[in-house]
C-alpha cells in the first residue's frame, strides 16, 4: 500500500484553487512519467478558478518530478508572481501561457512540450501527415505557428492565439508541441495522442518501408468520427475517462504531489 501523505492547503487558497493546483501537479508528475520533460524546461499552466484571471507555473528550477501542488506559482496576466517562492518563473513560459489564458478564459489549461517526437514532426516542412489512425485522431484539430526565437517577446501572444484559433494542439514549427482544454484532463490527453501520432510518424519514416496511403475519403471520415468520438455526445470525451485513470495510475506509485 502507497502511504496517503498528510495533505495541506496552501495559505490563503480557496478549495477550488487548491484542487487545480492538485490536479496540475499531477499533469507534472505524468509529464515526467511519461517521458516528455525537458529538465527544467517547458511548462504547463492552469487558470485559477475566480475573476481575476490568475493562473498557476511551475517554479523555474525545478524538475516536474518534484512539483508539489504547494510549489506552484500563481501569477497575474503582468506575469506578477502572487504566491512566495524561493523560485522565479520562467519568462518563456509566462509569454507562451499568458497568450492563450488572456484570450479565452473557457481554456482552464495549457501545456507545453519539448518532446524528441514532437520537435523533430514540428521541424518537418509538412508537419503531422494523415498516414494512420493515431494522427487522423488529431489532424482535424491541429494548427502551426512558425518559430519566432525563445517566446520572450509578448508582441508574439496575438500571433499564439491567431494560429491556435479554436483548435487544441498548436504544432510549434522547430520547437515542440502545445496542447489546450477545458480542463486538465482534456489539454493532457490532447497532448498524450499527438505526442503518440508524432512517434508512429517518426517511427514509419525511420524503417524505410513503401507508405501505404490512406485515401483522402477515408481521411475525411475518419477525422470526422474521431471528432465526434472525442465531444460531448461521443463515448470518449476528451480527458473525461483517461484522466482519472492517469491519477490512478500516478496514485498507486507516488501521492507526494498532492502536497
Amino acid at each position: 500500500m502507497v502511504a496517503v501523505p498528510q495533505i495541506p492547503q496552501a495559505n490563503g487558497c480557496s478549495p477550488q484553487e487548491w484542487a487545480v493546483r492538485v490536479d496540475l501537479a499531477a499533469a507534472y508528475r505524468l509529464v515526467d512519467m511519461m517521458g516528455w520533460s525537458d529538465g527544467t524546461g517547458t511548462h504547463l499552466s492552469a487558470r485559477v478558478p475566480g475573476p481575476d484571471h490568475h493562473f498557476l507555473l511551475n517554479p523555474y528550477g525545478m524538475l516536474f518530478d518534484e512539483i508539489t501542488a504547494s510549489s506552484l506559482i500563481k501569477v497575474d496576466l503582468d506575469g506578477n508572481a502572487l504566491t512566495e517562492s524561493d523560485f522565479a518563473v520562467n519568462p518563456a513560459g509566462f509569454t507562451i501561457h499568458s497568450a492563450v489564458h488572456m484570450s479565452d478564459p473557457d481554456l482552464q489549461c495549457v501545456m507545453h512540450t519539448h518532446t524528441t517526437a514532437g520537435t523533430s514532426v514540428a521541424t518537418q516542412k509538412d508537419g503531422l501527415l494523415p498516414i494512420n489512425q493515431h494522427a487522423l485522431q488529431v489532424l482535424y484539430t491541429v494548427a502551426y505557428h512558425d518559430y519566432e526565437g525563445p517566446a520572450t517577446d509578448h508582441d508574439e501572444r496575438a500571433r499564439i492565439v491567431a494560429n491556435l484559433a479554436d483548435n487544441r494542439v498548436l504544432i510549434l514549427r522547430n520547437h515542440g508541441l502545445l496542447t489546450v482544454g477545458k480542463t486538465i484532463g482534456e489539454a493532457f490527453a490532447w497532448m498524450y495522442r499527438a505526442e503518440r501520432a508524432c512517434r508512429m510518424q517518426l517511427a514509419f519514416q525511420q524503417c524505410g518501408a513503401e507508405l501505404s496511403p490512406i485515401s483522402e475519403e477515408v481521411q475525411r471520415l475518419s477525422m470526422d468520427r474521431s471528432r465526434l468520438f472525442a465531444s460531448g455526445n461521443g463515448h470518449r470525451p476528451t480527458g473525461k475517462l483517461e484522466w482519472p485513470a492517469w491519477k490512478r495510475r500516478l496514485d498507486r506509485q507516488d501521492m507526494s504531489y498532492q502536497t
